[in-house]
């Protein structure tokens, strides 16, 4: 008798007409005690109009938009995109993740670390007027925006206005504001009237800024020089810790509302911050 298997799958085939045919070619054969001969044909196996779903989402893969391109710490926050910036702009012996190395001979100066009274009371002068201004700004709030950063507990006018007035009680001259902070106060200002980006880089790197290295600098100043006396400047009423988480989701918010350009236009500015900032912190050792 003929074997049954090979004549369905042949039936199959010229059943279905509307089916396309591929290589490669498939041999069947069969014999019958009807014929003498032993037969065979050679079939094209049966391929569906349709592409396999397996094929298909390999192309839906390679044709699917590609994955949007991640800065560092963006998510957590742009906040973490300015820090992650920061960081890398100082040294080793500074942070773990700085890539600054020390070439010029002011920066090997703040290394030694020789402070003076008369020097630590220009920075003081200085880092207020820039204080002063930056309160100025928010409180008249040229954007809307700058209005979120009034009454934050991390400002320090009124605090450094009390250190001045202790060392005037100790006998010392206060000097007028100098070259450093009048020109860093001025383009704060400008800053803040056109360019909303680039003014709150400087206000998030100072205020961030001083909460953790300038403390270190106050404990130093003080032990050297004030018989460890803690200045005002230093002292935050309330946790300084959630004034500054405060301060971080003001900042990611007004922040979600700018284009990428607009973010990294703001991450750009970190390095003028840090030049303008640094003449003020090399007035101590002056």
């Amino acid at each position: 008798m003929a074997s049954r298997t090979p004549i369905s799958q042949t039936r199959f085939l010229f059943n279905k007409p509307h089916l396309k045919f591929s290589s490669p070619r498939t041999e069947t054969c069969f014999q019958s005690s009807f014929v003498s001969k032993r037969l065979c044909f050679q079939l094209k196996a049966p391929v569906s109009g349709r592409m396999p779903l397996k094929n298909a989402a390999v192309v839906a893969a390679t044709t699917a938009e590609k994955p949007k391109k991640r800065y560092p710490g963006e998510a957590k926050g742009f906040v973490e995109e300015m820090r992650f910036v920061a960081m890398k702009l100082h040294t080793r012996e500074q942070a773990k993740e700085g890539e600054k190395e020390v070439k010029e001979r002011e920066e090997e100066a703040v290394r030694k670390w020789e402070p003076s009274i008369d020097g630590y009371l220009k920075f003081l002068v200085d880092s207020k007027l820039v204080y002063d201004t930056l309160e100025e700004i928010v409180e008249k709030a040229s954007f809307p925006f700058y209005a979120e950063f009034r009454n934050t507990g991390l400002e320090r006018s009124a605090k450094l206005a009390k250190d001045l007035e202790w060392f005037k009680e100790q006998g010392y001259t206060i000097p007028k504001p100098s070259s450093p902070g009048v020109t860093y106060s001025q383009i704060l200002q400008e800053l803040s009237e056109k360019d909303p980006q680039a003014f709150i880089c400087h206000f998030y790197n100072i205020y961030f800024a001083h909460s953790a290295g300038g403390q270190m600098i106050g404990r130093k100043v003080a032990a050297q020089l004030l018989n460890k006396k803690e200045l005002e400047f230093y002292k935050w009423d309330g946790d300084l810790s959630q004034l500054l988480q405060n301060a971080r989701d003001k900042l990611n918010k007004v922040a979600e509302g700018w284009t990428r350009e607009e973010k990294d236009h703001c991450l750009e500015e970190t390095e003028k911050s840090f030049k303008h900032s640094g003449e003020i912190l090399r007035l101590i050792l002056s």
